[in-house]
């Protein structure tokens, strides 16, 4: 088969090397998610009651939201409507929402009291599952460093903590998967498995971005078109009922989206207490976060096509992530999960990724603390008392004050600041990149893998270069 074929089989020895880690990689995901529900235990015998969980900082939107989104009166998302101030239909892209109603028929042999519990319960083990997909993909796509990038992933301590926050480990599980589907040389199916992501959490749309700049760079048509028919078809497919039989609640997520607010873990919720106060202004809060998220995007759109050598394809995806997190008016704490096979298969160094996620434990506490005293009504503890009480292995019960808050928002966006800074170095250093070092090219780029340019921005404007004259 030619280089140029997209069906061309993948590197020998891929498959080979990961059967061999599975059953380390499985194991190891599964006693992480354990610990995990393990962690929520003491919320879950109070029945997550909002103080509780803020102070022991075992938070999550499955056991609230199957009430809150009348779930218990099996009301289905997006054809029934519930009782609601700001909206009146699940706001979520519709494959999260089948997803709740798929355990929602679960768990109807229960009886009606405690039918809530097993509803967070089943949802747990299912999103456990989806965990361990998104560790052996995330392998397999990560070549000859399959163990280490999947310990990454199963080892990480936010994947203990906020796994079960939200349904966020759909999309990041089908994520997985399409990458691992496009190492393969599938775009067609790494194409159905993105538009399913899409349909479950609107992230993965972004990742478009970057596919579209490296075949565009290697001149990768005919991948591309497959990779671009299958991601429109699946995403149609879930979606297009809903749009035709329930437009109203099918609309729901998009229009919430649009006229939502600054959110907790926004750096402009940050910003609005130090002088930009006119950002909480919907309009102009849409205007600067989207209009920053372009100009990066045409940033890392120059990076690619310029760069001395064409980046990997998780380089792109996660600068345009990151790109797009940054300047985004929400950035929940379960967000890192989003981050975390990215940021193994572009960058698998330790000393970085330990940085960053000390920047997400002390995000993920932080805000917890805070709710609470924002629940409590009260100052809550500056950043000295904090620590002397953590030091003293105590909690602090009346929470945090918006000060010590504030150091904890801007920890973690530095932290994931830094990683793109040291992606885009490695994009113009190639000889640093810590998977090129080896001989490697682009182990998750699938037909991009070793694959010449046929598109290079500076070698452009050089053809287009006046000749000098004598």
């Amino acid at each position: 088969m030619s280089a140029e074929d997209p069906a061309a089989p993948a590197p020998a020895g891929a498959g080979g090397r990961l059967r061999g880690l599975v059953p380390v990689l499985t194991g190891v995901t599964s006693l992480v998610c354990l610990l995990g529900w393990l962690q929520k235990q003491p919320c879950a015998t109070a029945g997550f009651d909002f103080v509780k969980t803020t102070t022991r900082a075992c938070y999550t939107d499955i056991y609230p939201l199957y009430f809150v989104r009348g779930l218990n009166e099996n009301k289905i998302p997006y054809f029934d409507s519930f009782a609601g101030d700001t909206f009146r239909y699940v706001e979520y892209p519709v494959l999260s929402g089948a997803f709740m109603q798929v355990v929602n028929w679960l768990v109807q042999p229960f009886d009606a009291g405690g039918r809530g519990m097993a509803f967070y319960n089943v949802t747990v083990v299912l999103l456990a599952v989806l965990a361990v997909v998104t560790v052996l993909a995330t392998a397999y796509a990560a070549g000859r460093r399959s163990l280490r990038a999947g310990l990454m992933v199963a080892l990480s301590p936010s994947l203990l903590l906020t796994a079960y926050i939200n349904w966020d480990l759909l999309a990041v599980g089908l994520t997985a998967l399409a990458v691992a589907a496009w190492s393969r040389r599938a775009p067609a199916l790494a194409g159905v498995l993105l538009g399913l992501a899409i349909a479950a959490k609107f992230y993965p749309v972004l990742f478009l971005w970057p596919l579209v700049l490296l075949c565009v760079r290697a001149g990768r048509w005919r991948a591309l078109g497959r990779l671009l028919a299958g991601t429109a078809a699946s995403w149609l497919a879930v979606n297009l009922p809903v749009m035709l039989f329930a437009w109203d609640g099918w609309l729901t997520f998009y229009s919430f989206s649009r006229t939502r607010g600054i959110d907790w873990g926004s750096i402009f919720y940050f910003l609005q207490d130090h002088g930009l106060a006119s950002v909480a202004e919907r309009d102009q809060l849409n205007l600067v976060g989207t209009g920053t998220f372009a100009l990066l995007a045409l940033a890392i759109g120059v990076l690619a096509l310029a760069a001395p050598r064409r980046p990997r394809l998780p380089q792109l995806m996660l600068l345009v992530l990151i790109a797009f997190m940054l300047p985004n008016k929400v950035w929940s704490p379960q967000y890192v999960l989003w981050l975390l096979p990215l940021v193994a298969l572009a960058r698998p160094r330790l000393p970085a990724y330990l940085l960053w996620q000390a920047g997400e434990l002390v995000y993920f506490f932080g805000i917890w603390w805070y709710l609470l005293s924002v629940s409590l009504r009260v100052d809550g503890a500056g950043l000295s008392a904090t620590l002397s009480t953590l030091l003293g292995f105590d909690l602090p019960t009346e929470g945090i004050d918006a000060n010590a808050y504030y150091v904890a928002l801007l920890a973690r966006f530095v932290t994931v600041l830094l990683l793109a800074v040291l992606v885009v170095r490695d994009i113009l250093r190639p000889s640093g990149d810590p998977v090129r070092t080896d001989g490697d090219d682009d182990p998750a780029g699938g037909v991009l893998d070793q694959a010449p340019d046929t598109f290079r921005l500076t070698a452009r404007l050089s053809a287009l270069r006046p000749l000098k004259t004598t």
